[in-house]
């Protein structure tokens, strides 16, 4: 793995760089999500006031948790536009001032969609071949990309066909791979690997992301928050399935809204090998082989939690839940900071408020401190040593991989572009977090290691 450079910050600096995303963003997604979990979970009620037809019953199905995506999302895109301004930005690649006559632009948008439709059309051939995605959670996935498809091979030719009248630059990278299909025009080999690393990457995590949509929201929608309140352990539990709800939608957003007019299109996709395959072996069908309970790198093997190790101590129980609440909530936080932009393995602009003003990679460090707490692989049930230093080894395994995923990840950013490597130098001086790490690591480290 190459080490990412380092940069000297300016002694003058106050603070980071402006954040590439408004924290209002995010705040007018949660808001939307709160308001549309209570509509959800009041569906009875609302169905009996307005006499409407259909179950009157919370909305808890797996496709009320979908038409999420679009009210979060949707009031996500509004702020973006109406308040930020972003679709006059210079970084959308859009001059508005500009209306070319369609017929100067239609031979480069027929390239274009015929690029992406070829794209499509491959991504579809992966699922079909890809065992995994025909069952369990994926099942649904499937489905609901499946009913998606027509509308948005339809939807994609006046969208094409408008933008690109306004685009500075309308060969992009999925002209170019038109252009290779077409075989009329001169095209880019580096664009069209940044192509197919742009779509690779939402083919791959937005199926992901949609597989998991439906049970962290039926469980939030059809919970009795009352029948908790005095039990540690159930009140935890279920306030950090809320939490993971709010990561989950918000953070599926972000790979549906990847649209220039929002300044939310993906710029570019790691190019470094290291970066994919630390990436990858986090999610499945990677992760199951490698993190599962009992497998390669399995580290729960004879373990309680920490509700079976600390049973019968009401006020560490307590504690302990608080304690992963407020883990839960800093991985939650990062997620809503990204706003319309989250995504793995992308560069969508620089954000630097929220939790990454304390740190780099809050989520990634937030979400380790949890399985650590929450897992505790060293307090064991069976009297078995041996499991518990495995794992514990085998759990600080997992948290070196997401050392080395952030470390690349910085990289791909250090490379694209200006403002990150000002942020990362700013941290580097400033951030709490972020400093403190850097002081233990140096102290850590063997005297003349470089």
């Amino acid at each position: 793995m190459s080490t990412a450079p380092t940069f000297e910050a300016p002694t003058h600096k106050v603070g980071p760089p402006a954040s590439d995303v408004s924290a209002g963003v995010g705040l007018a997604g949660l808001a939307a999500l709160a308001a549309w979990l209570l509509i959800c979970r009041n569906w009875a009620v609302i169905a009996d006031t307005f006499v409407l037809a259909g179950p009157h019953a919370p909305m808890s199905g797996p496709y009320a948790a979908v038409v999420t995506l679009f009210f979060t999302g949707g009031a996500m895109a509004g702020w973006s536009v109406l308040v930020d301004k972003v679709h006059r930005r210079a970084s959308t690649g859009i001059d508005w001032t500009v209306r070319r006559p369609l017929s100067e632009t239609l031979d480069i948008s027929i390239t274009k969609i015929a690029g992406l439709w070829a794209t499509w059309a491959g991504i579809g051939v992966f699922y079909c071949i890809a065992r995994w995605y025909w069952d369990g959670q994926y099942l649904f996935a499937i489905k609901v990309i499946g009913a998606a498809a027509v509308p948005i091979f339809v939807l994609s030719i006046p969208y094409v066909l408008w933008l690109d009248r306004f685009l500075v630059n309308p060969r992009d990278s999925a002209w170019h791979f038109g252009a290779l299909l077409i075989g009329r025009e001169r095209w880019d080999r580096a664009e069209v690997a940044k192509h197919w690393r742009a779509w690779a990457i939402k083919g791959f995590f937005g199926a992901f992301m949609i597989s998991i949509l439906p049970g962290g929201f039926a469980r939030i929608v059809e919970a009795d928050f009352g029948a908790v309140l005095t039990n540690p352990v159930a009140l935890g539990t279920l306030a950090i399935e809320a939490l993971f709800l709010i990561d989950v939608q918000i953070g599926t957003v972000g790979y549906v809204f990847t649209f220039r007019p929002l300044d939310a299109h993906i710029r570019s996709g790691n190019p470094r090998l290291a970066g994919w395959v630390a990436a990858l072996v986090c999610y499945p069908p990677f992760v199951w082989g490698t993190m599962g309970r009992g497998d390669v790198l399995g580290y729960e093997v004879g373990t309680t939690g920490w509700a079976g190790a600390l049973q019968g101590h009401p006020a560490l129980l307590w504690g302990w839940a608080a304690l992963l609440v407020a883990l839960t909530g800093i991985y939650a936080w990062a997620t809503v900071a990204f706003g319309l932009r989250f995504s793995n393995l992308t560069y969508r602009g620089i954000l630097t408020n929220g939790p990454y003003r304390f740190t780099r990679h809050p989520a990634y460090l937030s979400k380790n401190l949890f399985w650590w707490c929450s897992t505790l692989p060293f307090v064991v049930n069976n009297g078995s040593w041996t499991d518990a230093v495995r794992n514990t080894v085998l759990l600080g395994v997992v948290s070196g991989i997401y050392y080395w995923r952030a470390r690349t990840e910085e990289a791909h950013l250090l490379g694209e572009d200006a403002k990150y490597r000002e942020y990362h130098a700013w941290m580097a001086h400033h951030a709490p977090i972020t400093r403190s790490l850097a002081w233990i690591g140096d102290k850590l480290r063997p005297r003349g290691a470089a």
